[in-house]
């Protein structure tokens, strides 16, 4: 992520949900980042539910707008040098590009701060779960 602190950052919600650990994401990002938050095409309860749940504090979030006038909107609101869109699909990238963001796919973010994907921690207990298969 470039240890650039002068940034607003922004997850897709369903890019999120692909963390094993939201929270422990939004924890570590605020080291690094000046604001960060949750955009969604979803209603307003279903991130805040969301957002509850994982006990993740966001400075915004995309209320009853779309994704685009959330990232428009959020823009024109937190003054930083970079706005950084972590999605999940082509289309969030080609909303990034539409919207003036720089875009990261959820796996490459994943990969370059060291935060651990859903399916991983998946796989890793249904390996355990093999393993355990095999005791006497």
């Amino acid at each position: 992520m470039n240890g650039d602190s002068d940034m607003t950052l922004a997850f897709e919600l369903e890019a999120l949900k692909e963390l094993a650990s939201p929270e422990r994401v939004f924890e570590d990002a605020r080291g690094w980042t000046e604001y960060i938050g949750v955009v969604s095409e979803k209603p307003t309860y279903v991130v805040t539910n969301f957002t509850r749940k994982n006990r993740i504090r966001q400075d915004f979030f995309s209320g009853p707008r779309g994704k685009a006038e959330s990232l428009e909107g959020v823009k024109d609101q937190f003054d930083t040098d970079r706005y950084v869109y972590i999605g999940a699909d082509d289309e969030d990238e080609q909303l990034a590009d539409a919207v003036g963001w720089e875009y990261l796919a959820v796996e490459d973010a994943a990969d370059a701060a060291d935060w651990i994907l859903a399916t991983t921690t998946e796989d890793e207990d249904a390996d355990a779960e093999q393993v355990r298969d095999d005791w006497p």
